[in-house]
């Protein structure tokens, strides 16, 4: 069967949406830092739906996850098992805001629902702000927060939600903090929590005093601050979570993506203790709430991030990526823009209206790179932490090959 048999064959049997259906190709095989396709092209991929950390199919994660398969697959409500409880507990440890306690998903969208509710149940309120243009999920509560202006096809989402402009477009961060502040005196019931990414995954960096002002505005107002880090946290900026980057600790943060190892749907809400005031509700009550095997590969993930020192080694993959540009865009002699923290990048090259409608992505693609845009003329450049410092200089060498077509 060839590749594009079996994405017609996908074609025809799911549901068309437009990010994953009809899809670009078929993959036989991933590894690492690579994808292969069906006709036997490999791609070195810069996006993997940011659940990447490990690389495809790390080794650690499959023997762990075969050994629980043997142990114990599965765990009913009401019990629970030993990876769940160490899970939960390693996660509570790398908290650096006091007591937390934590709470499991099977998806990011729903742990954002969890954090929301949460949110509802401590300050007896419902309205939120948010970041207009961000991503939280597709589930009604976490789509909503995302944008102001969504599908009227879908009908309402959740009332009470104020959109306020992003750090990263016109006007900045001091249209954006203005914003919040006339939000939060606007309410008229009372704003129950500001939610946001600490760094928007498309890379662009806030600045320093931004969160510290949010944080201050929302002790204040007797708002929570949740941070999303979904796409960020687990080491990919440098730091375990984003927001160390910046000083300021939220009141409730969500992981998600890698933290299933980059096999298995896995999410986890951390939060202070002092939002621990509902028991009596079933905020983040799921089937697969402690299923044991989703908790293996969490807590295998959070083993080999420590051991293997992922923050640092995040760190030095985006400082060789960076200077690596910089010595692209000296030899090509066009303007080549890397921005982000760590790991998670972004970068920006000259480009025209048709790139901003893909090329760019399409020009990647051609020259043997897998990734997604990221805004104006904007690809993701965002490798597993465990990618080798020679699969970095691969990686850069056909993001060379990209910049000459561009340099004409």
């Amino acid at each position: 069967m060839t590749k594009d048999e079996l994405a017609l064959r996908d074609a025809r049997v799911f549901l068309h949406q437009s990010s994953s259906s009809p899809v670009l190709a078929s993959l036989r095989h991933v590894e690492g830092v690579w994808i292969e396709q069906s006709d036997g092209r490999r791609l070195i991929d810069l996006h993997g739906n940011t659940a990447h950390l490990l690389g495809h199919g790390n080794p650690e994660i499959r023997e762990a996850l075969i050994a629980q398969l043997e142990e114990m697959p599965f765990c009913p409500r009401r019990y629970t098992n030993r990876p769940a409880v160490k899970l939960a507990e390693a996660l509570a440890d790398r908290w650096p805001g006091g007591s937390a306690g934590v709470l499991l998903a099977p998806s990011g969208s729903d742990a954002i629902e969890i954090a929301m509710r949460l949110a509802r149940a401590c300050t007896g309120r419902f309205e939120t702000i948010s970041i207009d243009g961000s991503y939280h999920g597709n589930g009604f509560g976490a789509l909503g927060l995302s944008e102001s202006a969504l599908d009227p096809r879908l009908g309402p989402h959740l009332p009470g939600r104020h959109h306020v402009a992003p750090y990263w477009r016109d006007g900045g961060a001091e249209r954006m903090i203005e914003e919040i502040r006339r939000a939060f005196s606007n309410s008229a019931t009372g704003i129950c929590a500001v939610i946001a990414e600490p760094m928007r995954s498309n890379c662009h960096v806030p600045p320093a005093w931004l969160w510290p002002e949010v944080r201050q505005l929302c002790d204040a107002h007797g708002a929570l601050l949740i941070f999303d880090e979904i796409p960020s946290g687990l080491g990919r900026t440098g730091r375990f979570f984003a927001f160390e980057h910046f000083g300021v600790c939220p009141d409730i943060a969500v992981l998600g993506k890698s933290l299933g190892g980059g096999m298995l749907p896995l999410a986890a809400v951390i939060a202070d203790r002092k939002v621990d005031v509902a028991p009596e509700l079933d905020v983040g009550h799921y089937t697969h709430e402690k299923n044991p095997l989703l908790a293996r590969a969490g807590l295998t993930t959070l083993n080999i991030v420590a051991r293997d020192k992922l923050e640092q080694r995040a760190e030095q993959i985006g400082l060789r990526l960076r200077e690596g540009l910089a010595t692209i865009a000296r030899t090509r002699g066009i303007e080549v823009t890397p921005r982000g923290l760590g790991a998670l990048l972004a970068v920006a090259f000259p480009g025209s209206p048709e790139e901003e409608d893909g090329g760019l992505v399409a020009r990647c693609h051609a020259a043997g790179l897998s990734t997604t845009k990221k805004g104006r003329w904007s690809v993701g450049l965002s490798l597993p932490l465990t990618a080798s410092d020679a699969e970095v200089d691969e990686t850069l060498a056909r993001f060379d090959a990209m910049a000459s077509s561009l340099a004409g």
